[in-house]
């Protein structure tokens, strides 16, 4: 082990990622996953109404989703690294202290997506459209959640010389003790390693870049802006994992995540090509439109002097309607 004042040409990591005030510890991995989640709520919800949703929508959906995905990430990190936690020198209940780090991204997504169908079904609202207006900010809050794992030390690949090679401190409780997550750095530097984590948040805000710009370019819809989201993030976490040297689950000699954004990726790719092509109107996009629209005719079918009129979208009486026709729907096809 070599002190830090002799790698003063590497990047540092924080001396630590804890922070104890009083009996409450302040832990920055859970702090960027919650920034992580209010950027995510806050910018898709203005994208959904620019779409011709309403106000609050995402809000409302991310009740769901957010609790779902935060599951579903937990169970995919502990499922593919078993052995860590139910192996002969795991600790099971290990598996339960979200804090110490370990989502696995296609679980949350996995889980918060059937979260968020939950939430779109009561809503009246349609699951792909909502996914468009809410995969930039889905990755860029990946982007802030890999901040949290530079304070934990953690995701970063192998050993290397290269001028932006991260230094991966000792770190210590107040007994001297080595406590790598809740510890403070004792300035000796173990190893300087690639920053995964640091290439992984960049090419994230590479690919929220490149849905804006596709998504103003082309107007795309139906879950599609979604589809390129997953295949973005998938072929850069392909390679990213590829230079990680942790332990990880083999698959055919493959590192789990590695195998499963291959697969993840051909399924996105497949889906964006064959998926409904252009945009939802945004009459589309608002909630409980059959009940809204039965409404409508409801009235319109009922006068004054006993005779039936139809309805058209808006509510508005068809003077050239004489009870006869088939009720118009409030979708413009």
């Amino acid at each position: 082990m070599v002190t830090s004042t002799e790698l003063l040409a590497y990047l540092p990591s924080p001396p630590q990622g804890v922070w104890h005030v009083g009996p409450l510890a302040l832990r920055a991995y859970a702090l960027c996953i919650i920034v992580g989640i209010v950027v995510a709520i806050v910018w898709g919800d203005r994208r959904w109404v620019a779409r011709g949703g309403e106000k609050g929508t995402v809000l409302d959906i991310a009740i769901w989703a957010v609790p779902f995905g935060l599951v579903g990430g937990r169970l995919y990190h502990v499922i593919t690294d078993w052995s860590t936690y139910f192996g002969a020198d795991g600790r099971p209940s290990d598996a339960l202290k979200i804090w110490q780090g370990g989502l696995g991204i296609w679980g949350a997504v996995l889980l918060g997506g059937v979260g968020a169908w939950i939430g779109c079904r009561r809503r009246g609202i349609p699951l792909p459209a909502l996914g468009d207006a809410i995969a930039p900010g889905i990755v860029l809050a990946q982007a802030i959640g890999r901040v949290g794992n530079w304070f934990n030390q953690e995701l970063y690949g192998r050993a290397t010389t290269v001028p932006w090679g991260l230094e991966i401190y000792e770190r210590t409780d107040a007994a001297g003790r080595v406590d790598t997550l809740d510890g403070v750095s004792n300035g000796v530097v173990q190893q300087v390693v690639h920053p995964t984590f640091l290439y992984e948040l960049v090419w994230n805000l590479l690919v929220v870049v490149l849905l804006v710009i596709v998504d103003r370019r082309f107007r795309i819809g139906h879950g599609r802006l979604f589809a390129l989201y997953v295949a973005g993030y998938c072929a850069g976490r392909f390679w990213i994992e590829l230079m990680r040297s942790d332990h990880a689950t083999h698959i055919l000699g493959i590192r789990v995540n590695s195998f499963t954004s291959a697969l993840v990726f051909v399924g996105a790719v497949a889906y964006f090509v064959l998926a409904t092509k252009g945009r939802e109107a945004p009459e589309e996009l608002q909630p409980h439109r059959a009940d809204r629209a039965t409404a409508a005719v409801g009235a319109g079918e009922r006068s004054d002097s006993g005779v039936d009129h139809q309805t058209d979208a808006s509510g508005v009486a068809d003077p050239t309607d004489r009870g006869g026709s088939d009720v118009k729907g409030s979708r413009n096809e």
